[in-house]
């Protein structure tokens, strides 16, 4: 018999490892030090889920039951104080790299949004829900980040391209 919380555990771990690495990549490509150390707190943050993910994971084989969220953790927010000067959003609309990575972060937070979502709607356990409604709102914070700047990006494009037709 199939275990969808098990499954589900698996697969979140999986988008985050994914995440993570790919991140770590682009942090690692990065020319300019404030996108770098843009792009190494997406690290750090995909870090931090993997571990509470992998905690649920370890209690859910253990008792077949999810952990109460840390309070902390309960109570933080994505990305915090992480505002990108207008210096930093040319530098990474400059680089073709960086400004395909938002891109294609923007699909894996996506992603990450319908899965805890969909499984925070489908879940009957009260500490599975809270756990994937949590996510669900972290990474719907990394993506509205994630939406503006590329937004921001497009504009600065657009404008230094003259590509307005007004």
């Amino acid at each position: 018999m199939e275990d969808a919380a098990l499954d589900i555990l698996k697969e979140a771990i999986l988008l985050e490892r994914r995440g993570r690495a790919f991140y770590q990549k682009v942090a690692d490509q990065a020319q300019n030090k404030a996108v770098r150390e843009f792009f190494e707190t997406m690290v750090a943050e995909e870090n931090h889920h993997m571990h509470i993910l992998t905690e649920q994971l370890k209690s859910y084989q253990s008792n077949q039951t999810f952990a109460a969220l840390d309070a902390e953790d309960a109570q933080s927010q994505p990305l915090p104080n992480l505002v990108l000067s207008e210096e930093v959003k040319k530098q990474i609309a400059s680089a073709d790299f960086e400004a395909a990575a938002i891109s294609a972060a923007m699909l894996m937070e996506e992603r990450a949004v319908k899965l805890y979502g969909d499984r925070a709607a489908a879940t009957g356990d009260e500490q599975e829900k809270t756990l994937y409604q949590w996510l669900t709102d972290w990474e719907k914070g990394h993506l509205a980040f994630l939406s503006d700047l590329d937004k921001t990006l497009k504009e600065s494009i657009w404008n230094d391209n003259q590509y307005w037709p007004f």
